[in-house]
């Protein structure tokens, strides 16, 4: 499968089969989280794997979107590694983005689907696994292979139109 057929292809999962993922497959999911480029290399991103049947009922307190994913990865970032630039952005919330796009196409290669899941409850997350104030938790992604109901959402199919997306050498005539 060519990257461009890759990213074609993938799309956010609300239907997962209760197969448990072999653990060869998430560690290779795992490691491409571990290779994304980060500000300044400082690869402040901090990834706490969840998939014992305990673990998964402390994640439906904490979202509603688990899909029934047999795997949950928390994605977070460490405020005391992250790079800071304020005219800019917290580079942690990037950094951390990058990791989980990185692990979301390795995932999809692998057969293995995903959601990014932002419908969290971070002080519940943080209650429920001991997450350190340090870290700051950006989101959760369900992985998992698609059961019999798997399909794109409808807006898979909707997105804007690249001319209307992008700009060349100036946004002056687009923004007002």
């Amino acid at each position: 499968m060519s990257f461009s057929e890759l990213i074609q292809s993938r799309y956010s999962e609300r239907h997962f089969a209760p197969t448990p993922i072999e653990p060869e497959k998430l560690q290779r999911i795992l490691e491409a989280g571990r290779v994304a480029p980060t500000a300044r290399n400082l690869q402040p991103q901090r990834i706490l794997v969840v998939q014992s049947q305990e673990g998964l009922e402390k994640m439906d307190l904490c979202t509603r979107c688990r899909f029934g994913a047999p795997v949950v990865l928390v994605l977070a970032y460490d405020l005391e590694v992250a790079s800071y630039n304020p005219d800019v952005v917290e580079f942690g919330i990037l950094d951390t983005s990058i990791a989980a796009t990185h692990m979301m196409l390795q995932a999809q290669e692998l057969g293995i689907h995903s959601c990014w899941v932002g419908l969290i409850d971070p002080p519940e997350l943080r209650r429920q696994f001991q997450i350190p104030r340090n870290l700051r938790i950006i989101s959760v992604m369900p992985l998992g292979y698609p059961s019999e109901e798997s399909a794109p959402a409808h807006l898979h199919e909707e997105s804007i139109p690249l001319e209307q997306m992008v700009r060349w050498e100036t946004f002056a005539d687009c923004c007002g």
